[in-house]
């Protein structure tokens, strides 16, 4: 089964940015959407950060617009992440996530941690 893989995560200062970038193992077919949701502390769900569609529209959580960007490469099942002026309450764990016809995949997560 095919499994993904987050890098780029790490400790910034408020202002700074960082890049996630998300790439599989093994073969996704019938992709929908490709995207990131984060797991805020004490939060029990997943949110929404930014998805972008096979034929590429995005949608991004209103608290990020403008300052995140997600980009994707179909072909080869890789998604990034550019965070740019983060803030303190940008701190969660990313997920990675490729959702698709048949399953619904989730990374493992990585964690961002922004100092004030």
């Amino acid at each position: 089964q095919a499994q993904l893989m987050e890098s780029g995560g790490g400790l910034v200062q408020a202002g700074g940015s960082l890049k996630l970038s998300c790439g599989v193992s093994g073969r996704i077919a019938g992709i929908n959407e490709m995207g990131w949701y984060r797991q805020a502390p004490g939060r029990k769900q997943r949110d929404l950060v930014a998805v972008i569609g096979s034929g590429g529209s995005t949608n991004y959580a209103d608290s990020v617009k403008g300052r995140f960007t997600i980009a994707a490469d179909n072909a080869k099942i890789k998604v990034d992440l550019q965070m740019n002026s983060l803030k303190p309450e940008d701190t969660a764990v990313y997920y990675c996530n490729v959702n698709s016809i048949l399953w619904n995949f989730w990374g493992r997560g990585t964690q961002v941690t922004v100092s004030s």
